[in-house]
Parts: C-alpha cells; structure tokens; sequence
C-alpha cells in the first residue's frame, strides 16, 4: 500500500496552481455530499444508526483514511459522519428533493472541479488513476491543514518532490 506522502504527492502534481486547489475547497465537499445525500437511499434506521449504502461506502474510506494517517484520518470520519448526517436529512425528503439536492450538487461540484483543471491546464488525477477519486477528499483536508500551518513535515515532502505551489 502506497504512502500518505505517495499518495498525496501523485495527486498534488496535477494541482500546483493554488487557483485550481481553491476550486477543490468548494467542488471535492460538494461531490463528497452529493455521493451521501445518493446513496442514503435505500435506507434502514436500526438502533439509532441510518444504514444505507452511503454508510458502507463511507466505513471503508474511513478505515482507508485511518490506515493512511492517524490524525488525518480521524478528521476525514468526523467529516464523512457530517456528509452521512446531510444525507440522511436528504434522503427523507420527496424524491424530488432528495434528487435535487443530490443530483445538484454532484453536478455544481463537478462543474467547479473542471473549471479549476482549466486553470491548471492538466487533466483531473482520477484520469489516470482512479484512486484519486478517494484522495480528493483528503487532499482538501490535508492542503487546509497545511493552510493553517499544520503537518508542515508533510507539505515538505510533498513540496520536496514537486517543488512549490504556483502563486496564480
């Protein structure tokens, strides 16, 4: 299994221009609660708990974060439990609803995403390897960790290998 440092680094070279990485702020958060708001139906409340297939799906990146990274990890739970707890609302409106919120946002997300790899000029990661599509989410975790000055050792690695961020 591929690093935190590996994985991070593979996806951070197809986004160095900061104006692409602040797309991703808005449309990976997006994306990420319209896959929970969608697959929060079908549903099942049992002792207290919203069983759902956004709930499995959601368990498995979980315990994929916390193996990659401790502290990390544990704030992708925090936040995947937010998207669960969106969802779950979502899923208990009319169809309609729950179609427009999903549906809507899994498009304005996308949208976004791709208006940001224009600035970049590169093709999404996922392109190339599909496991980018998980790492999305971490990676807006992590640059907003970096933003405030945290896992300083981790953005060095990374800027190690690629060199700094573009100031675009």
């Amino acid at each position: 299994m591929k690093t935190l440092t590996e994985h991070l680094t593979q996806y951070a070279a197809y986004h160095r221009d900061r104006r692409n990485i602040i797309t991703h702020f808005i449309g990976i958060p997006l994306i990420v609660v319209a896959v929970a708001i969608l697959l929060s139906r079908p549903s099942l409340p049992l002792y207290g708990l919203w069983l759902s297939p956004a709930a499995v799906v959601a368990a498995i990146a979980a315990v994929f974060y916390v193996r990659l990274d401790l502290r990390l990890g544990i704030t992708m739970c925090l936040l995947l439990a937010l998207c669960l707890w969106i969802g779950m609302h979502c899923a208990q409106l009319p169809t309609g609803g729950w179609l427009f919120w999903g549906l809507g946002s899994f498009i304005l997300g996308w949208i976004i995403q791709f208006a940001g790899h224009l600035f970049e000029g590169r093709k999404p990661a996922f392109i190339d390897d599909m496991m980018g599509l998980a790492i999305g989410p971490l990676f807006v975790v992590a640059e907003f960790a970096f933003l405030c000055g945290l896992r300083k050792e981790l953005e060095l690695a990374i800027e190690m290998q690629l060199g700094p961020r573009s100031n675009k």
